[in-house]
């Protein structure tokens, strides 16, 4: 069995230890990951995949009919059905963290309301949603703080039901009631966000990266031949590219878990943000920069960036570290 969001092929044994077929089935659906002791977790959506759902059903429920659930195509390619409540133009959907209990976004309301217009499409981010105080490497000042998957997703939604109802134009205003308040628990004031949350999701699902599914991350590293270990979606894309003979494993936040597990070489690769702070946590200290993203189109980066590396080849000799950035580009290496 394969999950279809990350392309890992699930060990025959973890299956079988699996006793309700119904959460099985989630996971060969890509809406849940199964562990090694046959546990499955259910995946949540992200914020991306709740604002479309809101915006969708926004605009269907202008026919008068009540929506109770929208069906989604979201950036991983999975077609996923969610909850929302939307009458005469309203709705609000509530955002689904799965079985990641330290998502601090998790049931966070998203409000949608749709009004019809001559032509066109025309999104109105609004009260909640954060914006970028200055200007980064991929967003300007002033921008509200949707990533474009998540506004593609957006977009997309929109279109469907605008096609679904006739409409030849629509202005939908979006805003997150409680927004500025969650933003407080997160870190997006750190990387130049403020007066709400971000709007994120690079595959519209949220995994249950906690410490509960530490062992899964961990029983896969050790049962792999030749492992490559990466932190994120863009990280895993690249490296499945780059090492297509490889096993690429998804491991977040836990990098020194997944290391330790490896039963001898191993490949990091991935974006340098989570990568070069696992390996030096004070990498930004005195640089001026808030975020490694930032850091990175300085000319001050690139020495930092190697003499990491090679300082890290010497404590970890069996680790070969490949650093890439948004576009596939290797842009670091071990020595």
């Amino acid at each position: 069995m394969r999950d279809p969001v990350t392309g890992f092929e699930y060990p025959a044994e973890w299956v079988k230890r699996c006793a309700v077929p119904a959460q099985l089935l989630l996971a060969e659906q890509g809406l849940a990951v199964l562990t090694s002791s046959g546990t499955v977790l259910r995946r949540g959506f992200t914020t991306g995949t709740t604002a479309a759902a809101a915006c969708k059903a926004a605009i269907l429920s202008l026919s008068g009919t009540a929506i109770s659930s929208v069906s989604l195509q979201i950036p991983c390619g999975l077609t996923v059905e969610v909850d929302v409540d939307a009458h005469s133009g309203k709705s609000s959907c509530k955002k689904f963290a799965g079985d990641y209990p330290s998502d601090v976004t998790a049931g966070v309301v998203i409000v949608a309301e749709a009004i019809p217009r001559p032509e066109g499409i025309h999104l109105e981010p609004g009260e909640g949603i954060g914006r970028f105080i200055r200007d980064t490497p991929r967003y300007h000042k002033g921008e509200p703080a949707i990533s474009s998957p998540s506004m593609d997703c957006i977009m997309q939604s929109i279109k469907e039901a605008m096609d679904e109802t006739g409409l030849s134009g629509v202005l939908v205003k979006l805003h997150i009631p409680e927004g500025a308040d969650v933003a407080k628990k997160t870190l997006n004031s750190r990387v130049g966000v403020e007066g709400g949350i971000s709007i994120l999701g690079t595959t519209g699902l949220v995994e249950p990266w906690d410490d509960h599914l530490e062992e899964s991350v961990c029983g896969q590293v050790s049962s792999a031949k030749n492992p490559v270990i990466t932190t994120g979606r863009i990280g895993l894309r690249y490296a499945r590219l780059l090492y297509p003979e490889h096993e690429v494993i998804l491991v977040g936040g836990k990098i020194g878990e997944a290391l330790d597990a490896a039963p001898g070489a191993v490949i990091l690769c991935g974006l340098p943000a989570l990568i070069l702070r696992y390996i030096n946590p004070q990498i930004l200290d005195g640089t001026g920069y808030a975020t490694v993203e930032e850091f990175a189109v300085s000319p001050l980066f690139e020495p930092v960036m190697h003499a990491t590396l090679a300082g890290f080849k010497k404590e970890r000799p069996k680790v070969h570290v490949v650093l890439v950035d948004r576009k596939g580009a290797v842009i670091g290496e071990s020595p």
